[in-house]
């Protein structure tokens, strides 16, 4: 926890609460510094060009799947810098969101090599296979996103010893919202990928992209709610 009375509020508007850094942090970072590394192409340098070839064959789905762990690293960082929790239940949430980051990250790297280039002939060998690659990462991102909910839900737990403000309060039900809405889509994308014809099963995957459209709306309405409260702290009515 911060010793700092008042921290600079962070751009949301949200009081950073835990600006040290905690075992917590340097378990969660040494995790996800791990994930990373089982992402790499190979531990070897080439020594023919056929070897760098195949290396440089890998370097799109590396960078995807770099990119989506940073965004979950981005998302638990900024919660535990928001609210600075050490609790028992904080620690296991959190344990099982790294279980989960950690469980994934092979799913995730052959999802996105397969989808960047290898022919599925020569990856599945029956007819449910690729339906049931689409379900596995549906249901590993669920998890992820789900977990960072319930983290924001325990912060919401602790609101009044935490001193959430009402602007603050406001935010953390954005970001229960917002996580819990990111895992519906990895439930409606197993859904789908349950229900299509098995040769269309990897079609499920474009369900994400309707993450495109919900954030930015959502992102929208929570700004027209904070702007509201801010309207109806500052009137007359209010400072009387």
């Amino acid at each position: 926890m911060s010793t700092s009375p008042h921290p600079p509020l962070d751009k949301d508007g949200f009081r950073p609460r835990g600006t040290e850094p905690s075992r917590i942090d340097a378990f969660s970072d040494v995790v996800f510094g791990f994930a990373l590394t089982l992402l790499v192409v190979s531990l070897e340098v080439p020594r023919t060009y056929s070897e760098l070839h195949a290396m440089l064959m890998g370097f799109a789905p590396f960078a995807l799947c770099f990119l989506l762990l940073v965004l979950v690293w981005l998302r638990h960082y900024r919660f535990f810098r928001r609210f600075g929790l050490q609790d028992t239940a904080t620690i296991w949430i959190n344990a099982a969101l790294l279980f989960v980051v950690l469980f994934y990250v092979y799913p995730l790297k052959f999802l996105f090599t397969l989808a960047l280039g290898a022919k599925h002939g020569d990856v599945f060998s029956g007819p449910t296979q690729e339906r049931e690659l689409m379900i596995l990462y549906g249901v590993g991102f669920c998890a992820i996103y789900g977990l960072l909910a319930l983290l924001y839900c325990n912060g919401w737990r602790q609101r009044h010893t935490l001193h959430l403000t009402r602007h603050e309060e406001l935010l953390t039900r954005s970001y229960i919202v917002d996580n819990f809405t990111v895992a519906c889509i990895g439930l409606l994308s197993c859904g789908v990928a349950f229900l299509l014809p098995l040769r269309y099963a990897g079609a499920a995957g474009w369900t994400y992209l309707l993450l495109a459209a919900l954030k930015p709306i959502h992102s929208a309405a929570t700004r027209r709610k904070a702007r509201a409260l801010r309207e109806a702290l500052h009137s007359p009515e209010a400072a009387e």
